[in-house]
């Protein structure tokens, strides 16, 4: 019989003594954690980069309903750039597919199987970028972390665009290889590390098409050239192209008159191609067999649930059709840019690119900018650090084909009453 102090057994009072103990000790790690956080998220408030989320209480469209706001709301800070996630026949086949393959996999697609609409849509990703073959991901970010590691090696070196997507950044970090990194858009410095690495294995030099924070164009040409020149392979994040960019959707390559020169291509289907997740790498057979075999992200985690399979394979069906939204998209893009660079704002990027940066500099001017814009109607957000560099805030417009010439000429006319109000234009 265990000993008893006070009518209360003594193991059990240890018991209650050590949980006792243990609380104190965890409230306290608590307790430090919490001032640190604290503090962490002050300095964040106080330099003006909070970063609020906005409550959308409609469909993705060119006009949303937005928590607080009592009439509709022209959104011009979307990646839905062909307008095509409220499509009524994406969003059908969407809602069909529910019936004929159900709500998900289950697990990944090398224990549980893989449907036919993958195995079709990976052919359709393919020859929409007339490459052999396509592999999908939950998403480009994990596209881009289950490349590199399983091209590259140590003996291998890969050379980076210094303004590549963070998601590039992070799948370069899981490699072995030497990494290089190139100012942005440096050719001549490019080619210096072309040159230096020459006695590496393999050379693939990696580069956004599109840069998603200044809308500026990759130099695909010289870039293909130089690789040709060493004996390199291209890759190319495609997020900010795919579908919409170029005379048919096919993106930078077909902008730049590269067509079929990029080696390895990834891209997204959570922007252009119906709004919702997902993404994929496409190139030859080879390189797609072994990400099968050997990619992390692919091999465990679940592939895309069939109504985000559906609503892609019908977007890449309407874009078999016609080039008429991508000819909106630039359309609409030239409206914008030409306007508001005659009023006086400065704007970067390609000029047919529908990411237009409106240049501001200053962190708080932007987000204060950005809520008088939602207060004449008009949905835009303003970039500051860390998404952009310290001293180049901005609001990010993102011109769509599912925009009017009268929406887009309602925005402009906000930025300028605005503009002038606060000293940003004469």
């Amino acid at each position: 019989m265990a000993t008893k102090f006070s009518g209360v057994p003594v193991m059990l009072l240890r018991r209650l003594w050590t949980s006792q103990h243990i609380s104190r000790a965890n409230q306290s790690a608590q307790a430090s954690l919490n001032t640190l956080l604290d503090s962490e998220l002050s300095g964040i408030k106080d330099a003006g980069t909070w970063k609020a989320e906005r409550i959308i209480t409609s469909k993705q469209a060119a006009e949303i309903g937005v928590l607080g706001s009592h009439s509709k709301i022209l959104n011009f800070c979307s990646n839905n750039y062909l307008g095509l996630s409220s499509n009524p026949d994406v969003i059908a086949a969407a809602k069909a597919s529910l019936d004929t393959h159900g709500a998900g996999l289950s697990s990944v697609r090398f224990i549980c199987g893989t449907q036919d609409i993958h195995k079709e849509l990976e052919g359709a990703v393919a020859k929409f970028h007339g490459r052999e073959d396509a592999i999908l991901y939950s998403s480009c970010y994990d596209a881009n972390a289950g490349f590199f590691e399983v091209l590259l090696n140590d003996q291998d070196a890969v050379l980076s665009d210094a303004l590549n997507h963070a998601s590039v950044i992070d799948g370069i970090r899981l490699c072995k290889a030497k990494r290089y990194r190139y100012a942005h858009g440096n050719m001549e410095e490019l080619e210096s590390q072309l040159k230096e690495s020459q006695g590496c294995r393999m050379r693939l030099i990696a580069t956004d098409g599109v840069f998603s924070m200044d809308g500026t164009v990759a130099k695909l040409r010289e870039i293909c050239d130089l690789a040709d020149k060493y004996n390199a392979l291209v890759f190319m994040d495609e997020c900010h192209a795919t579908g919409f960019f170029g005379h048919t959707g096919r993106g930078t390559e077909e902008h730049c008159g590269t067509m079929g020169r990029v080696h390895f291509i990834n891209s997204t289907l959570g922007k252009a191609l119906g709004g919702a997740s997902g993404g994929y790498t496409t190139g030859p057979k080879q390189i797609v067999d072994l990400l099968r075999q050997r990619s992390r992200p692919y091999l465990f985690s679940n592939t895309l649930a069939p109504p985000v399979v559906a609503v892609a394979a019908k977007v890449f069906e309407i874009l078999s059709e016609n080039s008429d939204l991508p000819e909106k998209v630039e359309r609409n893009t030239h409206r914008f840019r030409e306007r508001m660079t005659e009023a006086g704002f400065t704007l970067t990027g390609d000029p047919d690119h529908p990411i237009c940066p409106v240049m501001l500099g200053d962190a708080k001017l932007a987000n204060t900018f950005a809520d008088e814009m939602l207060g004449r109607g008009i949905y835009v957000i303003g970039f500051s650090y860390p998404v952009v560099p310290k001293g180049q805030a901005r609001i990010r417009v993102q011109v769509s084909a599912s925009h009017s010439l009268e929406n887009v000429d309602k925005c402009v006319d906000a930025f300028i009453e605005i503009g002038r109000k606060m000293n940003v234009i004469q």
